[in-house]
């Protein structure tokens, strides 16, 4: 079983994560890993912190000359701006952010310290995270990929037509959100279950998607448009030929029926709300006085649904990973690929 934590504010020293359960014997390819973190810094609306930092990962424990041991995978990404002590403290929250709820729970008298985790800078160790995973995957012909649906009304595909509904938020003094698109092609049928809520492979995508920082929404296969249709122009009919096996002509389901993957393509969407800082400001209360006043302005980005696609390509890519060596077992890549064409071999017959 895989499983992944992070630690670090987006302001403190440095991110770091700790990776447990990746089997011996994969080489994680550190230039491709921080080709991943330099994909999440880039795409049109983003911010001033993406020139002052260029993410790399160290890679400090669980390798021996670059292939893994079994041992956990730990990583090190530094923060250039490690300013937090000296960053004034915040009293009034931002509407849609964490800042007031954290207050309230952690009885805190400003929201900096609940800002400087909250962040959406902490993707950043997911994606490192997430590109291990890739690379596990990538061993079993697994690619996990994503794109642009919307950006605010501009169709993803119209890179003019986002740039400028961009500079028009921007010259607003405002925010956008949007939709991606996250498809992972080759992953058999199988993984996943269907005999206990908490095993089903949707839900464990649908829970990674919406953990993404101002992911509002989630939606497998075309889930929305078939809530509007009939049965009968919905679900994916199951053809056979000698040719192609066992197949199908469309893909609604978006590659998961029950819970369990059924060999077509996995398709999961994001549904981004605007990012909650504003330069403008809402209105809101100082929290000390109760009085009102406008909303904190940090250093933001306009829109980063491109960045959110990347970090739920590598959130997804997790929950595959994982769901791969719990269904073929090992604890070294070659047992794992044993597994594997035997269980393929099984589904040829």
């Amino acid at each position: 079983m895989l499983r992944f934590l992070t630690a670090g504010e987006s302001h403190g020293e440095a991110l770091l994560g700790i990776l447990e359960g990746m089997p011996s014997g994969l080489k994680l390819d550190n230039a491709f890993i921080d080709k991943e973190l330099k994909r999440r810094q880039e795409g049109p609306g983003r911010g001033e912190r993406m020139k002052i930092e260029h993410d790399r990962a160290k890679l400090l424990s669980g390798l021996k000359q670059g292939i893994t041991i079994g041992s956990p995978v730990s990583i090190l990404i530094e923060n250039k701006d490690s300013s937090m002590d000296k960053l004034p403290e915040i009293k009034n929250p931002r509407p849609g952010h964490a800042d007031l709820a954290g207050i309230l729970k952690y009885g805190f008298k400003g929201a900096r310290a609940v800002l400087e985790r909250a962040s959406a800078r902490e993707t950043a160790m997911r994606v490192a995270i997430g590109a291990c995973c890739k690379l596990l995957l990538k061993e079993f012909r697994v690619r996990v990929s994503s794109h642009v649906v919307m950006i605010g009304s501009a169709d993803g595909t119209c890179e003019k037509s986002i740039i400028k509904e961009i500079n028009k938020a921007r010259e607003k003094k405002d925010t956008l959100g949007g939709i991606f698109e996250v498809v992972a092609e080759g992953v058999p049928a199988g993984m996943g279950s269907y005999v206990q809520s908490d095993r089903r492979l949707d839900a464990q995508l649908a829970s990674s998607i919406m953990s993404i920082p101002a992911v509002k929404a989630v939606e497998i296969g075309s889930a929305i448009d078939a809530s509007k249709k009939l049965g009968s122009e919905v679900h994916d009919e199951i053809f056979f030929s000698k040719a192609k096996g066992i197949y199908r002509k469309t893909n609604n389901a978006g590659g998961i029926e029950g819970g369990v993957s059924n060999g077509e393509d996995i398709v999961v969407r994001g549904y981004m709300k605007p990012i909650s800082t504003l330069m403008k400001g809402l209105n809101t209360i100082d929290i000390a006085t109760k009085e009102a006043v406008k909303a904190a302005t940090e250093r933001s980005d306009v829109c980063a649904v491109p960045a959110a696609g990347v970090i739920a390509e590598a959130v997804c890519a997790f929950v595959i990973a994982n769901a791969f060596l719990e269904k073929f077992g090992g604890d070294a890549i070659p047992d794992i690929k044993k597994n594997y064409e035997a269980y393929l071999s099984r589904l040829k017959m």
